[in-house]
């Protein structure tokens, strides 16, 4: 069996992988949804879907500080990386060691087409096509409740504070921020754009968001916008790729009545 992973690399599988590591929190939530429980051996300390994993699994540290110790003794046939969330130097490190599967998302086709490799390569692939198919069905639900209620709704996503950090163009949470309807303020810039005070009053979004994560905003950071108004917002619903993606949509079912 044969796999391209989204770096482009091909990587042969003689059988399909029984012990598996992922390296990234949404990662593992898909592979527990994919009904893979018995093959993953090893998870992050932030795999925290789903919760019973976090002492069933091994732990192998966090996405940016793995443990390679860790990953040793537990003799896995792949590992899942993330281009973004994991460093290079880190998985360049186990490419050399092992199959490392890396995905590099930035917007909903690519997750889609995650999705559905994984369940090929990892003997899943009704699960897969089924969570495949309840992907679109539930963006057709939102898309149809919201219409046109959102278009004009201009947004300044935050995922950091001191220094403030927005989300930009070619990431996969501008990607959801579009699946709303909304308007990125900072769509100009790329990637994580640092942004002062005076650039988001300047930008003059109708909301700002505050994402429960990386930064763990809170509702003492509400008022730190002068005129403008800001809300707290679910970071995984718009960060989280994999079977995480149903539940976005029906967060963003939610979230949209708050707004308009």
């Amino acid at each position: 069996m044969v796999s391209k992973d989204q770096l482009g690399r091909t990587l042969y599988f003689e059988n399909f992988p029984q012990r598996i590591i992922s390296t990234v929190p949404s990662v593992s939530e898909l592979l527990y949804d994919l009904g893979l429980e018995q093959k993953v051996v090893g998870i992050t300390k932030f795999c925290i879907h789903p919760a019973h994993w976090l002492s069933q699994k091994k732990i192998i540290g966090g996405t940016k500080n793995l443990r390679f110790d860790a990953i040793e003794s537990l003799s896995p046939d792949l590992i899942i990386a993330n281009k973004e969330e994991n460093t290079e130097a880190e998985i360049h490190y186990l490419m050399s060691k092992h199959k490392v599967w890396v995905s590099d998302i930035n917007n909903l086709i690519e997750a889609e087409e995650f999705i559905l490799e994984m369940g090929r390569i990892l003997d899943s692939k009704l699960n897969s096509d089924l969570l495949f198919s309840t992907i679109q069905k539930s963006r057709q639900s939102f898309q149809k409740l919201v219409s046109d209620v959102t278009k004009e709704i201009r947004v300044c996503y935050l995922i950091w504070r001191n220094p403030y950090m927005a989300v930009g163009a070619e990431t996969y949470i501008h990607s959801m921020i579009k699946e709303c309807g909304f308007i990125n303020v900072f769509e100009d810039k790329n990637r994580y754009p640092e942004v002062t005070l005076e650039d988001i009053l300047e930008r003059n979004p109708d909301w700002v968001f505050l994402s429960s994560e990386p930064y763990p905003f809170k509702e003492i950071h509400l008022n730190e916008f002068g005129r403008l108004k800001a809300i707290l917002v679910d970071g995984e619903a718009f960060s989280w790729y994999g079977s995480h993606i149903i539940r976005s949509f029906y967060y963003f079912c939610n979230l949209v009545p708050q707004l308009t």
